[in-house]
C-alpha cells in the first residue's frame, strides 16, 4: 500500500468520524440531557412521551402475531450470546495484555439507554434492551477479533468480501510477500502505540486533566421542525 492511499484512508475515516458526530448531534428532533447514565428530556417532552405509551393489554391485542408466537426463539439465543460475550471477554483479558494489545472497552459499544422513553411500555424497553445487547455485543466482539487479525494475519483476501471491519483497508494486499515478516512487525507495534496512547489519556484524566470534560453533561437539541 502506496503512501497515496494511507493518506487517502486516514482522510475517509476522519471524515467518517465527523459525518457520525454530525449525524449524531443533528439527528434528534427533541432536546435530552445525558447525565451519568440517564437521559433526561425536557419536562414537556417527557410528558408527551408517557401520553404516547401504549399499554400493555392494548400491545398485546395489536402487535403481530408472528412476533408472540417467535418471542421463545428469539430469546432463546441469549444463551449463545452470553457464552460467546464470557469465552471472548475471558480470551481479550488474559491474551490482550500478553500481546500489548489495547483492549476493547465494552462501554463503547454495548450501551442501555432506550428505557429512559417514556413512551415504550415495559415489554417494549426490554425487546430494546436485549437488542441493544446483541447487536453491540457482536460489534465489541468484530473489533477484539479484528485487533486479534492485525496482529497474527494482515493480510487481505484474494476476493473482495462484504463487510470489513475498520483495520481490514490498512491490510497487506494478497500475495504482497516482501519483507512481510518485518511488516508484520510493524503491524504489532502499531497495536502497542494504541495501547500507549490509550494509557497516556487514562493517565492523564487520572491526574486531572481531564475531570472538566468529566463533569460535562452533554445536551443535543435540534429545533428543527418545531415552531418558532
Amino acid at each position: 500500500m502506496n503512501d497515496q492511499i494511507r493518506q487517502l484512508l486516514a482522510q475517509i475515516t476522519r471524515l467518517e468520524d465527523e459525518l457520525r458526530t454530525m449525524l449524531h448531534e443533528q439527528g434528534s428532533l427533541v432536546c435530552f440531557q445525558i447525565k451519568g447514565r440517564r437521559v433526561e428530556f425536557e419536562e414537556s417532552i417527557a410528558q408527551a412521551h408517557s401520553r404516547l405509551k401504549r399499554g400493555f393489554f392494548l400491545w398485546l391485542i395489536t402487535n403481530r402475531p408472528q412476533n408472540l408466537i417467535t418471542g421463545p426463539i428469539i430469546y432463546s439465543m441469549i444463551v449463545p450470546l452470553l457464552t460467546l460475550d464470557f469465552f471472548v471477554s475471558i480470551y481479550q483479558a488474559i491474551c490482550f495484555p500478553i500481546y500489548r494489545i489495547t483492549k476493547v472497552r465494552r462501554a463503547d459499544y454495548i450501551v442501555f439507554d432506550r428505557q429512559h422513553l417514556r413512551y415504550l411500555n415495559f415489554i417494549e424497553k426490554f425487546h430494546c434492551t436485549y437488542c441493544a445487547y446483541a447487536n453491540g455485543l457482536l460489534a465489541y466482539i468484530v473489533e477484539i477479533v479484528a485487533r486479534t487479525e492485525q496482529y497474527f494475519c494482515p493480510i487481505k483476501h484474494a476476493r473482495r468480501i462484504v463487510g470489513t471491519h475498520t483495520h481490514y483497508d490498512q491490510f497487506l494486499s494478497y500475495g504482497e510477500a516482501a519483507d512481510y515478516q518485518l511488516r508484520l512487525e510493524e503491524f504489532r507495534i502499531a497495536l502497542e502505540k494504541m495501547k500507549r496512547m490509550e494509557d497516556d489519556r487514562a493517565s492523564a484524566f487520572e491526574m486531572g486533566a481531564g475531570a472538566e470534560l468529566a463533569e460535562q453533561s452533554p445536551s443535543w437539541c435540534n429545533n428543527e421542525g418545531k415552531d418558532e
